[in-house]
Parts: structure tokens; sequence; C-alpha cells
């Protein structure tokens, strides 16, 4: 860790531990000084929600500042132990904090860490830790940083990654997180055999022009939920734009996925509107193994060259092109 840092580190944590003892008389020009710089330190510390601690080696005597009892739900200056605290992180943050602690006091370097924990008041929330190793003749003496309340910034995060997954008109995938999944499973090699699935809604077009861009959302939705309906085991069902929809599926045999393929265009034939704006809506689907040491792209690619094989044979079914796979045609 760079010098300035933890310096910067000890005068704060210094810093806090006198104003946690109250005011003092100032007796000069200075001490005014920096009672003030320590007033407006403990005030920026407290808006930003963030608190110093630090744990002292071998004994693990702890010692934190107001604002870290109240991240953890405690009374503050209550009585402290490690152990206690640390069973209020989740268990995969006890793991990860374990790890890195363990390393820093081995290796001597300090570490950052956003954990979460379960606060003794019962509230979840998300912890960003800064750690500094103070060591002396080369031996850990002490463990000492900040710990700052990170809770909002994880929601924001969360709720940009679901936005940025997810289909806005149907609630499936969106094709940020296909791409994503495809890349994953096909790097992967798991054992498994899964196939892509491409699939068009046939005469979509008219029921957006005839009926409206409503009517052609409400059909959307409702393609979105029969093929949940037809491909309840699906490792992902997503929504590429327009009326395009693509599904990795596992697959045991070519005729297990010719059946998975049946299913979806089976349950993708229904009628939209009434009387004389009354539309038969289809699917065109093309499917493609996802074999290993095939790469994404031509995995997509097989399985649009099939959909368009479909097309142009009249819609309103499904085809697999032939892919070299010795394994494949064993149920």
């Amino acid at each position: 860790m760079p010098n300035r840092l933890q310096s910067h580190c000890e005068t704060s944590l210094d810093a806090m531990k006198l104003a946690s003892d109250g005011p003092r008389p100032p007796t000069s020009e200075n001490s005014e000084q920096f009672n003030q710089l320590q007033n407006l330190f403990d005030k920026s510390f407290k808006a930003a929600r963030i608190g110093i601690w630090e744990c002292t080696l071998p004994d693990e005597t702890i010692t934190w500042t107001d604002t870290v009892y109240e991240l953890f739900g405690l009374e503050p200056r209550s009585p402290l132990t490690r152990a206690a605290t640390v069973a209020l992180y989740t268990p995969e943050s006890r793991r990860k904090l374990t790890e890195v602690r363990n390393a820093a006091i081995r290796d001597g370097e300090g570490f950052t860490l956003d954990a979460q924990i379960n606060s003794a008041t019962g509230d979840l929330r998300w912890i960003r830790i800064t750690a500094i190793v103070e060591r002396q003749d080369g031996i850990p003496v002490r463990l000492f940083g900040m710990k700052q309340d990170i809770t909002a910034e994880k929601t924001l995060f969360e709720q940009l990654r679901i936005l940025a997954e997810t289909d806005a008109v149907t609630g499936l995938a969106s094709r940020a997180k296909f791409e994503s999944m495809l890349d994953e499973v096909v790097a992967s090699g798991a054992s498994a055999r899964k196939a892509l699935l491409l699939i068009d809604l046939d005469s979509f077009k008219a029921v957006n022009d005839r009926l409206g861009h409503q009517a052609g959302d409400d059909c959307l939705r409702e393609a979105a939920r029969r093929i949940s309906q037809a491909v309840p085991n699906a490792t992902l069902i997503a929504r590429l734009g327009g009326d395009e929809f693509a599904v990795i599926h596992d697959y045991g045999s070519v005729n297990d996925l010719e059946h998975v393929c049946q299913r979806v265009v089976d349950k993708l034939e229904w009628w939209v509107g009434s009387s004389a704006n009354k539309f038969k809506v289809s699917a065109s689907i093309g499917a493609a193994m996802i074999l290993p040491g095939i790469a994404a792209k031509d995995i997509f690619a097989e399985a649009d060259k099939a959909l368009y094989a479909v097309k142009a044979a009249g819609k309103n079914g499904f085809r697999l092109l032939p892919i070299s796979d010795p394994i494949a045609d064993v149920a």
C-alpha cells in the first residue's frame, strides 16, 4: 500500500478516536484548526456513510467508530468480538473475507472487498471494506482501514443489470443476455448437449400494420407466454428484437430436439384479432446443435440458415440443418 494512503488512514483513525471522546477546549491556534478540520472530517465521513476500524494482532481486539456500529446495526461503543461481527456476514462474503484477510496478513498487502452483511437489526447491507496491514519487524501487528455503506450503489447496479438483461415488452431475456449466455454455454463445453432454436413469428408484420402497435406488443407477449409453456425446462428464452426469439435447450438425441421444435411450432399457432381483421400467427424455427469446437457466431449462423430454409419452404415449421456429430443420433 502507498505510504500516503497508510498515513491518511492512520490520521483518520486517530482523529475519529479523538472525536469519540468528546470535544476538547482549544489550547492554541493549531489545536483550534485541528478541531475544525476534525469536525469537517467527521461530518464528511458520516455523510458518505464511511467509518474507521482497526483490529490488533494477534489478540484480534476490534475498535470501530460510531458509523461502523451503525452499519452493523449495533449500539455505538458496545463491546465487540471479532467472532460475533464476522458471524453477521453472509456465508459467501464471510468466505471471501477470510480468504483475502489471511492473504493480507501473510503477504503484508492490503485489500478492498465488497461484502454483504445481515445487520443485527435484520437489514441486508453491502459494505466496502478497505484494509491496510501494519507490520513491525516483518510481523503483522494491526489491520486497519475503512468500511463504507454501498447498499444504494449495489441496488442501483442490480437494477441496471436487470434492465439490461430483460426485454421490456415480453419480460424474457434480452438479446444482450442471450449473447452472453450463448458465449458462456459454448465456452463451458458442458457435457449435456444443448441446441439453439431461432424463432420467427409468421404474419407478425400484418398484425402490427393492420391492428396497431399495441396489438403487436400484445402478440409478442402472448408468443413469449406460449414459448415458455412449450419449453418450461429451457436453459434460456430470449427475445432478440422485432418478432425474433431464441431458445437454448438441452437435447438427448436428434429426435428429442425435433420434438422440442415441434412443440414450439404447435404452441405458436393461434388467431389474433376478430372478424375482418383476423390473422393467423404461426412460427418458423431454425435449429442448430451447440457442439464443442464451433464458435457461437457459427452456431447462430447455422440456426439462421435453417430458419430461412423454413421460410423459403412455406413457413410454419422447423428445420435442423445436418451437422456432423458422431453421438447426436444416439438416444
